[in-house]
């Protein structure tokens, strides 16, 4: 059984342990191992998550497998980029599924989720970057239609970038 529900403050910290233990899963290799701990620390933490979960223009979307937590996904309403020219589009900030939960298909049952989501709230489509190594993510956004249109660098520390496909999928 399969649920999706809207992420709310009773969710911290259960967002946060989510994203720490999936960034870790999919990211841990890119950068120094104090770079990807400090970067950890900094962005899943409760005092950030909450001021999060309190914009009106972000949503958390948590999915559950079997009545236990698999991942979550977080988008940004309205959110231009440099590399698109289309307006009322919406940021795909991020998109974790826990290992154990790879090959069940929840990928698919999120991303859908959010697409629809998306079309219900008026936007053109939707934006993402993705590190230019996680090829497991790159090949399952382009197999549900998303295109690379750009390239960005996401700053893990003051000292190290990772580099990042930028990736639209037009609705």
């Amino acid at each position: 059984m399969i649920k999706i529900i809207k992420g709310k403050n009773e969710h911290c910290d259960l967002i946060a342990e989510i994203g720490k233990k999936s960034f870790i899963e999919s990211h841990g290799e890119s950068a120094a191992k104090k770079d990807i701990d400090d970067f950890v620390i900094k962005t899943y933490n409760k005092e950030v998550l909450l001021k999060e979960l309190k914009d009106p223009s972000v949503d958390y979307h948590i999915i559950y497998y079997k009545n236990k937590v698999a991942g979550y996904s977080k988008i940004k309403l309205n959110t231009p980029n440099a590399n698109i020219t289309q307006i009322n589009i919406t940021k795909l900030d991020r998109f974790y599924l826990l290992k154990e939960y790879y090959g069940l298909k929840l990928a698919i049952k999120l991303i859908d989720f959010i697409v629809e989501l998306s079309k219900n709230n008026q936007q053109k489509g939707i934006w993402l970057a993705v590190w230019i190594e996680n090829k497991r993510a790159i090949k399952f956004y382009t197999k549900a239609g998303f295109k690379i249109v750009g390239k960005y660098d996401f700053q893990i520390s003051k000292t190290h970038s990772n580099p990042n496909h930028i990736m639209y999928l037009k609705h």
